[in-house]
């Protein structure tokens, strides 16, 4: 091999290199601390918060109880606390002993769907989880310290972008249990047909994804 040719093929084993190194700069990897605060989430959030604290000292004026004022503030403070602080995607985990209904999308390329999430497993944070689907009949308690309720349609719970939800079944009562209350809960008349009636068998027919887990 010619000197002028060892000379190319070293130019070239240094043009890849640099390509590369550049790759690595520009591009973040997947495991990459997120910044919530730039999203639609954090947006709408801080907007309800600044409007529900200029009616802080008259909040019969916008409808609310003191009690009610309360717990509307405690929630939204919650919700960007998560915004702020969260360092992943959101996650969901199932402890409910079955499968069970999960919205998701893969990472932000995809629309979030409906996808089936094994008892014991929780959603990769290569996804983003949105929330749980709930079934009619089902016994649950939307959020700590509140009362148990049975459904009698579907229900998508949904959360903040960072959230790590889990929906666990209560050992003794066999109740649905989630540890974060949800930012919004959709019914079925509510969302223009993206909330399908399916019964818990139906979802214990499922085959689970397994993208959701990789």
């Amino acid at each position: 091999m010619s000197k002028q040719e060892n000379n190319m093929r070293f130019l070239k084993i240094v043009f890849v290199g640099l390509l590369l190194c550049v790759n690595l700069v520009i591009a973040q990897p997947s495991w990459a601390n997120k910044d919530f605060t730039k999203g639609a989430d954090y947006t709408e959030v801080t907007q309800a918060l600044n409007q529900l604290l200029q009616v802080k000292n008259t909040p019969e004026e916008a409808g609310y109880t003191p009690e009610q004022f309360q717990h509307r503030l405690a929630q939204l403070q919650s919700q960007k606390t998560i915004l702020e602080t969260a360092k992943k995607r959101a996650q969901c985990r199932n402890e409910t002993g079955k499968t069970i209904g999960v919205y998701a999308s893969d990472g932000g390329k995809t629309p979030s769907e409906l996808y089936f999430l094994a008892t014991g497993q929780i959603t990769d944070d290569d996804w983003d989880c949105d929330g749980f689907y709930l079934p009619a009949g089902s016994q649950v308690v939307l959020s700590p310290n509140t009362p148990v309720q049975e459904l009698t349609e579907p229900i998508t719970v949904k959360f903040v972008d960072g959230t790590q939800s889990i929906a666990k079944t209560n050992p003794t009562t066999g109740v649905i249990e989630l540890n974060i209350e949800p930012a919004h809960i959709l019914k079925a008349g509510e969302s223009n047909g993206l909330i399908p009636t399916l019964s818990q068998a139906d979802i214990d027919t499922q085959i689970p994804n397994p993208e959701l887990i990789d």
